[in-house]
């Protein structure tokens, strides 16, 4: 499988375009650029079976998020809070940044 160099890291507000969490936002937790995935906070809910042990001593039903594939999510913009594709540029001082194409705005702090 082709690994595509991801725009999006861990920590950026991002928003689901497709599948059946459409137009939610959330915050990525974590990135997974060999499999081309990430998990976006309350996003792709699941529920999974969890055998008592020294963690989680009583075990049970536990809801946590998962996987979804980068090709659905896209940046928020943070001028208009839309969705945004996303380019890089240089500033005045050297430094390779982030921005937002439809704004204009730098995403990178």
């Amino acid at each position: 499988m082709a690994q595509a160099k991801s725009k999006i890291k861990k920590g950026d507000l991002v928003i689901v375009t497709a599948g059946k969490d459409r137009d939610k936002k959330g915050k990525v937790v974590a990135v997974y650029p060999r499999e081309n995935r990430l998990v976006v906070e309350g996003v792709n809910m699941i529920k999974r079976h969890m055998k008592p042990s020294f963690t989680s001593p009583e075990g049970g039903i536990v809801e946590r998020e998962a996987k979804i594939q980068i090709s659905n999510v896209s940046i928020v913009d943070p001028k208009t809070g839309g969705p945004t594709r996303v380019g890089y540029k240089f500033l005045a001082d050297g430094t390779k940044v982030r921005f937002a194409k439809k704004s204009g705005e730098v995403l990178d702090k």
